[in-house]
């Protein structure tokens, strides 16, 4: 039985400071036998989906590029078929790969019921934590992001629209919040985030806030994005996934705001009409920490066995500030979100967070932003 480490303070100096601790013999041998460690990485779903399987497959693409005399990458869409992932699992941990990068809360129970049987690989795991007390992990190293701060981010912003004179603002002091599903914790957290993010720029304003119930349904979400401009909403903070193309597709119709989610979404419309109405995308940097955990692994300095938490402070989460951001958002605007993006960093802004949060408690928040 091994006990669970969490690396709870990480180091200023930068993401891969988080992975600067030795790994054993076990490991060294492992990334520096003279033969290049091949690299699977497992999506659930498929690529192209402008969000957060597109960022894990931009970290491998990084990794390629960086690495690419020691590593072989190897990418596999699993589908939306979950009854494929196990064997998906096992399949890749029958293969040569040397390390297996996979990530999501319906990939954990996977990985912990894996991992343990196939000692002579190593297990990389984002976007979920895996349990080391109940399972013999020591091949596997999980990460999780604090998409709470990245959400607060997204609230500052999306207040400092709502009450500005830009040009498709309205008068009346309301954003929106779309969600995938009100039972994912990492939804919520994001919600948590846009809610304290908003009331720190002006207590006045208020959240609509509303569920699609699916990571997929782009309908669903373009029906619910339109009602919340509707009800006065000049922005939206879309964070469902692919389904966030729906709300997406809402902001070009209604003319109105819109915050994406995971990575740029704004890249994925160059040279559509969709574009311009995504001034920012609350980030979710998997390619960055992929490629940390990579050079950290090589250079045989990657712990596993243990659960590293990622923020704003280890570029982890943050938002996007491409050309429609700076040329659309005014300079006071973005001075100001910049401000709380090093007030955050600095820990002199703590933002609450929804995972462990009682259901009660996380009712009552939405209720009150109303």
């Amino acid at each position: 039985m091994f006990k669970k480490k969490i690396l709870s303070t990480l180091l200023a100096v930068g993401l891969s400071a988080t992975f600067l601790v030795g790994c054993g013999s076990e490991e060294k041998d492992a990334a520096s036998n003279g033969e290049k460690v091949n690299v699977k990485l497992l999506v659930t779903g498929a690529l192209g989906d402008k969000g957060f399987n597109d960022s894990a497959n931009a970290g491998m693409k990084k990794i390629e590029e960086q690495f690419g005399d020691k590593v072989n990458v190897d990418v596999v869409e699993m589908g939306f078929d979950q009854t494929k992932f196990e064997p998906s699992l096992v399949d890749a941990s029958e293969s040569d790969a040397d390390i297996i990068i996979t990530g999501g809360w319906d990939m954990k129970e996977h990985v912990e019921t894996t991992a343990e049987n196939y000692k002579d690989k190593k297990y990389i795991v984002y976007d979920t934590d895996v349990n080391y007390d109940e399972y013999d992990l020591d091949n596997v190293y999980s990460m999780t992001y604090k998409q709470n701060e990245a959400g607060f981010l997204a609230g500052a912003l999306a207040a400092a629209v709502t009450t500005s004179d830009m040009e498709l603002a309205n008068e009346e002091k309301v954003i929106g919040f779309v969600g995938a599903r009100d039972t994912s914790a990492v939804i919520n957290d994001s919600l948590v985030g846009y809610i304290e993010g908003a009331k720190f720029i002006d207590k006045d304003v208020k959240v609509e806030v509303a569920y699609i119930g699916s990571f997929t349904d782009t309908a669903k979400a373009k029906e619910i994005t339109l009602a919340q401009y509707s009800n006065g909403a000049d922005i939206v903070f879309t964070a469902a996934g692919p389904a966030s193309a729906g709300s997406v597709e809402a902001a070009k119709d209604a003319k109105r705001y819109v915050i994406g989610v995971d990575s740029d979404q704004a890249l994925a419309y160059e040279g559509k009409e969709e574009q311009k109405y995504i001034i920012s995308s609350a980030l979710k940097n998997i390619d960055n920490s992929l490629v940390d955990a990579m050079d950290a692994y090589l250079n045989n300095s990657l712990e596993f066995n243990t659960h590293s938490v990622l923020g704003i402070k280890e570029n982890a989460v943050g938002l996007a500030e491409n050309d429609i951001y700076t040329s659309t958002v005014s300079e006071a605007i973005r001075t100001k979100v910049s401000e709380i993006a090093n007030q955050l960093k600095d820990g002199k802004v703590e933002v609450s967070s929804a995972l462990g949060m009682k259901e009660a408690d996380l009712k009552e928040i939405i209720k009150n932003a109303k």
